[in-house]
């Protein structure tokens, strides 16, 4: 078998295929998971505790250039200034933890569904009763 025909067995089987798309869905999940902890709990959580913008919460460790507005993280990181970002540590923190509580549920449920068809006794084939069924009439 040569090296290509072996590649291709390798690159069709079930495994790669598999972990392929899990990829390619985990990327499309993850920014879903970014859009609702930016979008919407961080929002929320700012209302409650007082209308803080957790984008905003930095510390500067640079100079601050002329010009620039010391006040926004965005216009800041433009302009190369050094930064402690902890409020976008916050928004990504938070966003781990969502993503992990959402794996985590996603395989306790694949376990429950594997232990429950290994619980399920397989039938017998045709071919296994109908030799029960030789056996029993021999064995009389």
């Amino acid at each position: 078998m040569s090296i290509v025909q072996e590649f291709k067995e390798f690159a069709v089987k079930g495994n790669v295929m598999d972990l392929a798309i899990g990829v390619i869905i985990g990327a499309a999940f993850g920014k879903i998971t970014t859009s609702l902890v930016e979008d919407i709990m961080m929002p929320l959580i700012g209302a409650i505790i007082g209308d803080i913008d957790f984008s905003n919460m930095f510390i500067i460790l640079g100079t601050v250039p002329e010009g620039v507005d010391a006040t926004k993280y965005a216009a800041l990181k433009e302009a190369g200034v050094a930064m402690l970002a902890y409020g976008n540590f916050i928004t990504v923190v938070i966003n781990f933890l969502i993503l992990a509580i959402i794996v985590f549920m996603l395989v306790k449920v694949m376990n429950k569904m594997r232990k429950t068809e290994e619980a399920a006794p397989a039938e017998p084939s045709e071919e296994v009763l109908l030799l029960r069924e030789i056996s029993s009439k021999l064995s009389k």
